[in-house]
């Protein structure tokens, strides 16, 4: 195995079983998260044509808040962004992670911006 921990196997393995239903279509994409120790991350993906339509991060938008503060903001950032490219329905992939704390929080910025999950 490599240099990678037990909880970040578990991770990918929680991934990839959501993964395996969770699928972004051109009128639902896909919000996909990511979130590091320092910066969080967010797409809108159309996986049936394999495109990224809209991203948005902290490391992106230069924020330099604590962690909580910046999942706020990258969600109300990626509703804004998926509303000006037409999007008005998602399917929310939370990446292997728990839907708690941040995971939580960056979800709800989008549906308090009126994007519907």
């Amino acid at each position: 195995m490599t240099n990678t921990s037990q909880k970040t196997v578990r991770r990918q393995k929680r991934h990839r079983r959501i993964r395996a239903r969770v699928v972004g279509t051109a009128e639902k994409p896909r919000l996909s998260v990511y979130r590091s120790n320092k910066h969080m991350y967010a797409q809108l993906i159309n996986d049936e044509a394999g495109e990224t339509l809209v991203s948005a991060s902290s490391l992106e938008l230069g924020l330099d808040e604590p962690l909580m503060q910046s999942a706020k903001t990258v969600g109300k950032t990626i509703a804004e962004r998926g509303k000006e490219a037409g999007v008005s329905k998602v399917v929310f992939d939370r990446g292997g992670y728990n839907y708690t704390g941040l995971i939580e929080t960056l979800a709800y910025a989008p549906r308090d911006n009126r994007l519907k999950f």
